[in-house]
């Protein structure tokens, strides 16, 4: 588990210093406000666009691959995002089974309470479920403190009662986040995770060009994202991610590429 104790990053622990020096500079010299609003201004736009990066390490810690033990044990990771769903989560489970592959679910709360006996499934198959936040709000990167203690706190609690099995992981819907949430993560064990390759598969229906995207991203370390849940669907009418998977699957086999779950890796 992640140390309880926040440790801001270098820009958040520069931006809490520029804050104060613009309120010391305005008091000590009213008429330098334009100069201080400026440089407020200018740090809170950075901030912003670092919170748009989703594989940004700036705003706190990220894991963006798997750690060098598990690179050097030529390990990679699958993670699936957005479910459970009925219809495609129960056959994605199937191919995984087929290919003896583990992956790493990171579910939505409320999806999670609204089909609890799949959400089981997952786990007792040998997956791991993580916390995708509880209702996986568009607008989630603008949450301030509370906020993403409430959305946090509620799917940890959701996840936990269905699967028995307290997440350690979690990832921001989107990957969007901004310098409120790690203290969050701090304070609730939770390490922060997005990817080293992903296939757009909410968006892309094409799924030779969902496959290529993670294929050229297939190495040892590699952190996979696709989606079970709000997934793109093919031209007829199949969930990409049904399409894509065993392409993936077989490269990562034949590149003797073992596939585990991010709880794993860790150790």
């Amino acid at each position: 588990m992640r140390n309880s104790r926040w440790q801001p990053t270098l820009l958040v622990r520069t931006s809490i210093a520029l804050h104060l020096l613009a309120v010391i500079a305005v008091i000590a010299e009213p008429g330098q406000w334009r100069w201080a609003l400026g440089v407020v201004l200018a740090n809170h736009l950075l901030l912003m666009l670092v919170g748009l990066w989703p594989r940004s390490h700036w705003l706190g810690p990220n894991w963006t691959q798997l750690p060098a033990a598990a690179v050097a044990r030529n390990e990679i990771a699958l993670t699936i995002d957005d479910g459970p769903d009925p219809i495609v989560t129960p056959q994605v489970l199937d191919m995984l089974d087929r290919y003896a592959t583990e992956a790493t679910f990171f579910c939505v709360g409320e999806k999670a309470a609204r089909y609890p006996d799949l959400c089981r499934e997952i786990v007792r198959r040998g997956h791991s479920v993580e916390n995708h936040s509880q209702h996986h709000r568009h607008y989630f990167a603008l949450m301030g403190r509370s906020g993403f203690t409430r959305e946090l706190q509620n799917a940890q609690d959701t996840l936990t009662v269905i699967t028995g099995q307290r997440p350690l992981f979690f990832r921001a819907p989107a990957g969007l986040r901004n310098p409120f949430l790690d203290p969050v993560l701090a304070r609730l064990g939770l390490r922060l995770a997005s990817w080293s390759a992903r296939g757009f598969d909410t968006r892309i229906g094409d799924d030779e060009r969902v496959k290529y995207r993670l294929l050229r991203g297939l190495r040892a370390g590699a952190i996979l994202l696709l989606h079970d849940g709000n997934a793109a669907r093919t031209s007829d009418g199949i969930p990409v991610i049904l399409e894509v998977l065993p392409a993936v699957l077989a490269a990562a086999s034949a590149a003797d590429l073992r596939f585990v779950t991010l709880r794993k890796a860790v150790s």
